[in-house]
């Protein structure tokens, strides 16, 4: 009888074969953003953002920590099945990407035609955000691994920049930032971000830069492209069982959330709608989208039990510091962590991912102007 491990991993690459012989919906499925997309961008950064051992991916196939910030799959990993395509992979992982950022491109040859995760832990919007935890890849690096890809990977494809262009016009681009802006930059006190700016105007500079890096992939070729909202942070272990380690939130804490660190993220949702709407009228041809998660994600918490969890407010595995961080290495995490909304001290499980991302496409609402079939059939 095969190991199991094996047994897994047998059935991982049967699936990729499948999903790769089959005609997609789209072309390809590129993802940027943070730890909550990262499928091992990291792995081989000097910093304490990493999630490649055990337990993190004990119920991925295969159970390899490949650098996935949950046990099993993340909700790229569920876009790309519904589209039929395979997992993106890593960036970091097909080119020999260096602390800065460049890569050797002589050294692996594949192409990026199906999509490429450039997604990296703790970064986010701002170039700062996350430093203090070591090497990562802000949004500005991460576009500019994509363009490293169109120009050594994607332009030796296609036979003329039309066709590359076609190709990039039909792709899902999903960007999933401004998380670890918060997290790891204005509710840190190692950062001057809560001193210099209320939460309006911090939340201005966040839409504001990443207003002018969505029109950078625009003008790379991205013209499908879904941005998320921030989730309620407030209700992550990392925050509502550690408020004194951050700034002084000055919310009420329910015993589950701390609403005043919610009420700060709120500021970003609702700027979002009028960035996505200015940057829609005025670049040509263009389909951006905002899927919902807050509402829902805070509606889970708050009634679990009615989506069939049983813990709202625990870490699954054992984490550093009361839930603070992650995952402590080779522990064994709770026995059924479907049945947990959390998996770190920041990270959902996968039964919480799978969750939000069916509600995206069971319930037109909750990606706006566009619903998430709308923005693929287009």
């Amino acid at each position: 009888m095969l190991h199991p491990k094996i047994l897994n991993l047998i059935i991982l690459i049967f699936t990729r074969f499948l999903l790769t012989q089959s005609s997609p919906l789209v072309p390809a499925l590129y993802v940027l953003g943070d730890s909550l997309v990262d499928s091992g961008n990291n792995n081989m950064l000097p910093t304490f953002a990493r999630a490649n051992y055990a337990p993190y991916s004990v119920n991925f196939p295969g159970k390899i920590p490949l650098g996935r910030f949950n046990n099993g799959r993340t909700v790229t990993d569920f876009i790309a099945e519904y589209l039929e395509l395979p997992y993106p992979r890593p960036y970091a992982s097909t080119t020999r990407t260096n602390w800065n950022g460049s890569s050797d491109t002589n050294l692996v040859k594949e192409n990026s035609s199906k999509g490429r995760n450039y997604a990296s832990a703790a970064c986010g919007i701002l170039p700062e955000t996350g430093t203090f935890l070591g090497k990562c890849f802000p949004m500005d690096e991460q576009i500019g691994m994509f363009k490293r890809s169109i120009d050594y990977e994607l332009a030796p494809v296609f036979k003329s920049p039309g066709e590359l262009l076609q190709h990039l016009s039909k792709s899902i681009f999903f960007i999933c930032a401004g998380n670890s802006d918060y997290l790891q930059n204005y509710f840190q006190t190692l950062f001057p971000s809560s001193k210099l700016y209320n939460p309006p105007k911090f939340a201005q500079l966040l839409v504001d830069k990443l207003s002018q890096q969505l029109k950078r992939l625009y003008e790379l070729g991205a013209r499908k492209v879904i941005v998320t909202e921030i989730g309620p942070l407030g209700c992550t272990p990392s925050v509502a069982k550690n408020p004194s380690r951050m700034i002084n939130l000055q919310g009420n804490n329910n015993g589950m959330c701390d609403e005043g660190a919610n009420n700060i993220v709120s500021s970003f949702n609702n700027q979002l709608p009028f960035m996505i709407e200015n940057l829609t009228s005025t670049l040509p041809e263009s389909l951006f989208t905002i899927a919902a998660v807050n509402t829902f994600s805070y509606d889970v918490i708050m009634d679990p039990s009615i989506y069939g969890f049983s813990d709202r407010s625990n870490s699954c595995c054992t984490t550093w510091w009361n839930d603070m961080l992650t995952c402590v290495p080779e522990q064994s995490p709770c026995p059924d962590p479907s049945k947990y909304i959390f998996w770190d001290g920041y990270h959902p499980t996968e039964a919480a991912f799978s969750m939000l991302f069916n509600q995206w496409v069971k319930d037109p609402s909750t990606c706006f102007p566009l619903s998430f079939k709308q923005i693929v059939e287009s």
